[in-house]
């Protein structure tokens, strides 16, 4: 089956591409083979003529990215890894969806492999890929000087209908829109199936016109998806354009050339089997009982990719070595970049915030980014339309915009979820961080990034302000209760609910020198007292997780607190130890931190023979019980919030300093009773 634009030579290389997906899937006996097939042939003009790569190393700086939104037809991705020699072998694509493999069902965030993002939940992929866009123009207008074009790479992005579907899409791309992404390309797979059948079951709208109301360059590519000479065309145009990110809407069959299958949904996600495979290979003049078949022609063909990249590479290191000669400063600024090192001590520019004064933790948080953000240039903020609300907008920040692209502040709009995606998109950059702010109700909306963050271990750092009832009047809807569980049951997700202003400077401290997983900061809009740190522990202390803040003796109680509420443990150990009840108070800012400690530290701040324990937190008490034992009470919210000033919350939900005594009095009054 011939296609126009390509030689026998390529021809052989696109069947190839198909075959080895079709033979993968079918020998997992799972897995999605329909889009492979359909794509082989613009992937193929993309990987060979146009992606500037280094397969020897895969995360060489100045490389393009190329992002499968798609990622159930992830064998596609690994088929063209494999054949261009990035790292992968036939034995991995054999082992596809198996245990302990390197090529899992769906992408998951490899750089060296040359897995640029983990895609599978729809609309991440494209999404994230706007962020890798920003990044890229802030590093060139950052490092880029005359005649030293260091950061110039393009973003290549395939995606398909589920991808235009999903909401996260529409609100990355209507920013990437605003904002003149003109080096993000997207090749659109529009083949007219999903899982339901055809598309017309519930998407009929245009999506090119869609595309151009955003402020895309849009072009359609007709036909069967297999005219790489058209193909070719309008992605030289995609490439040259200016001002505006670019969308190629792509016509393409779902498993062409199967001959029962082609254009049907069952083969979308299911195994083709062998009778539909042996026919297919049959029609493609391929040997029906050969399986992950790769010519040697192929290969010596594609992997050509090694050397050119190895050149590309080379060439951009001479490049380097010049630039660094003549600007040394902005070289050794790059350089520590790449190997994670900081511009900065931070114990050497973060603020100290003094007691006597209440000040809410999102305000503290503003502070310590006007202290430190003069100094972390390769940092960049940004709110989903609530900066004055989150605090995240620092002194002297210029916005990122299209005629500001040095600017370090994003204004996402009321967009938190395309916001997440695409902080996860800079944040991959391996040269920048990415923060961005909303209210803690609404990181609801961006969960889908947020869990995608801690399973790849992307640095990314999420700002959720108005943490709790404390918000007060704008009630229920807006105040979080079951958000701190929720968060920290996400995997490798640091949560770090600071008691105070210092505590505030400790967790950005902590986020910004360990890039090893995503932070999110839970900050309060009520004001908190500062804590005294000459009669306290100190809150550099924060860093283990949970700290004990204060001890009276031995302990007959133990008051365990995160955020506000570590101030109602203080005042009530204050009372508890006037009346001679000896207390412990414990702050709990980050769960996750804590239990990494070993048992001697841990037992040290949960002596484990103190069985009297209170937990004071506005919030549900899901998870507590790991901490307050069998004898524990828990002083917190039993449901959904209110509308009221926030004190009149606290005191009507009963999170109140009277209850945490009258509790622990009563622990202790049990349990001396039962001899304990």
């Amino acid at each position: 089956m011939g296609h126009p634009g390509l030689s026998k030579l390529d021809q052989l290389c696109v069947d190839t591409i198909r075959f080895l997906a079709v033979d993968g899937v079918e020998k997992a006996k799972s897995g999605h083979p329909g889009m492979p097939i359909g794509l082989a042939p613009a992937a193929y003009v993309v990987w060979t003529r146009h992606l500037r790569h280094s397969p020897a190393n895969p995360q060489w700086h100045n490389r393009d990215r190329f992002v499968l939104s798609g990622g159930h037809g992830s064998m596609l991705l690994y088929s063209l890894l494999y054949l261009t020699g990035s790292g992968l072998t036939l034995d991995d694509l054999k082992q596809f969806r198996q245990w302990g493999s390197k090529t899992p069902g769906h992408p998951e965030y490899h750089p060296e492999l040359g897995i640029e993002l983990t895609t599978g939940p729809l609309g991440q992929g494209i999404s994230s890929a706007v962020g890798m866009a920003i990044a890229q123009k802030y590093l060139a207008n950052y490092f880029n000087r005359e005649g030293f074009p260091i950061i110039d790479y393009k973003v290549y992005v395939f995606a398909g209908d589920g991808d235009m579907e999903e909401g996260i899409s529409s609100e990355a791309c209507s920013l990437a829109g605003h904002l003149g992404l003109d080096n993000l390309v997207v090749i659109y797979d529009d083949n007219h199936i999903s899982i339901d059948g055809e598309t017309e079951l519930s998407f009929t709208e245009d999506r090119a016109k869609r595309f151009q109301a955003y402020g895309w360059h849009v072009q359609k590519v007709d036909g069967d998806g297999n005219d790489m000479k058209k193909f070719e065309r309008a992605l030289i145009n995609a490439k040259s354009e200016v001002d505006r990110p670019s969308m190629i809407q792509l016509r393409t069959h779902i498993a062409y050339g199967a001959p029962t299958l082609q254009d049907t949904a069952k083969a979308h996600g299911s195994p083709l089997g062998e009778q539909e495979i042996r026919g297919m290979k049959e029609k493609f003049g391929w040997d029906p009982d050969k399986q992950f078949h790769v010519p040697q022609e192929v290969l010596d063909h594609m992997r050509q990719a090694v050397e050119q990249g190895t050149e590309a590479e080379s060439q951009w290191n001479a490049l380097f070595e010049q630039y660094a000669e003549k600007h040394p400063d902005l070289a050794e600024e790059f350089r520590n970049a790449a190997e994670g090192r900081l511009p900065v001590k931070l114990d050497r520019v973060l603020p100290k915030f003094e007691p006597g004064k209440a000040i809410a933790t999102r305000e503290a948080s503003g502070k310590v980014l006007d202290a430190i953000m003069p100094k972390m240039p390769l940092v960049l903020g940004g709110s989903a339309d609530l900066t004055p609300s989150n605090n995240t907008r620092f002194a002297g920040a210029v916005d990122f915009q299209k005629n500001a692209r040095g600017g370090r502040y994003i204004r996402y709009g009321v967009r938190e979820h395309a916001m997440g995606a695409i902080m996860n998109g800079i944040s991959v950059s391996r040269l920048l961080r990415a923060y961005g702010g909303t209210f803690l109700v609404f990181s609801d909306y961006m969960r889908g990034a947020v869990r995608v963050a801690a399973l790849s271990k992307y640095p990314t750092i999420f700002v959720w302000t108005h943490d709790s009832i404390g918000l007060g009047e704008d009630g229920p809807t807006h105040q979080p209760v079951e958000h701190f569980a929720a968060l920290r049951a996400i995997p490798d997700l640091l949560v770090i609910r600071p008691a105070d202003a210092n505590e505030t400077a400790q967790a950005w401290k902590y986020a910004l020198e360990h890039p090893d997983r995503p932070v999110g900061l839970l900050l309060s809009r009520q004001g908190m007292p500062v804590i005294d740190q000459n009669r306290c522990a100190s809150a550099a202390n924060l860093s283990r997780g949970a700290y004990v803040l204060t001890s009276r003796g031995n302990p007959e109680v133990i008051l365990l607190a995160s955020g506000s509420e570590v101030q109602i443990a203080m005042e009530a150990a204050t009372r508890l130890d006037a009346e001679g009840i000896p207390s412990q108070v414990v702050s709990m800012p980050c769960w996750a931190l804590f239990e990494k400690q070993d048992e001697k530290y841990r037992h040290s701040v949960i002596p484990p023979q103190v069985a009297a324990r209170v937990g004071i937190e506005a919030a549900t008490d899901f998870g507590w019980h790991r901490w307050l034992g069998e004898h524990g009470v828990f002083i917190g919210m039993q449901g959904f919030g209110a509308s009221a000033p926030y004190k009149a919350c606290f005191e009507n939900f009963g999170i109140t300093t009277d209850n945490v005594v009258k509790a622990a009095k009563e622990i202790v009054r049990k349990l001396k009773e039962q001899g304990r």
